[in-house]
């Protein structure tokens, strides 16, 4: 077996509206299909960033809250790749989103950030160089 990449992240969400926004509105990401499923009353969001990668997002009636402090066992957090950290560090914060401070990786040298989405899913942006 030979994996090709990540294809997509799926998140749920407990407001889908506030989600859906801070989703395309605050980072960006295109809607790809959007979708209300009746018989689950869940919706899916399909959201692509130029890469060709995508996050799934959804919405389930009474969906237990996800510990994320302190941190759980599972998958930690999301990271997406950006080229200045600081111009996106500073975008976020002038649409009130609130940023810890910009470290660097001990073992890459690279600088990276943290923030959360509305249901405080832990996200990162990760500077690469391309």
């Amino acid at each position: 077996m030979q994996l090709l990449g990540i294809h997509h992240a799926a998140i749920i969400c407990s407001d889908y509206a506030v989600s859906r926004d801070f989703y395309t509105q605050i980072l960006g990401l295109q809607i790809l299909a959007e979708h209300y499923r009746a018989e689950r009353q869940s919706y899916k969001l399909d959201l692509g960033l130029p890469d060709g990668s995508q996050v799934e997002l959804f919405s389930f009636p009474d969906a237990p809250a996800r510990p994320s402090y302190p941190e759980a066992q599972g998958l930690r957090h999301l990271a997406f790749a950006v080229s200045d950290i600081l111009a996106c560090k500073a975008q976020l914060e002038a649409k009130g989103v609130a940023v810890e401070p910009v470290r660097t990786d001990e073992y890459t040298n690279r600088r990276f950030v943290f923030f959360a989405d509305p249901d405080g899913l832990p996200l990162e942006l990760y500077e690469v160089i391309r």
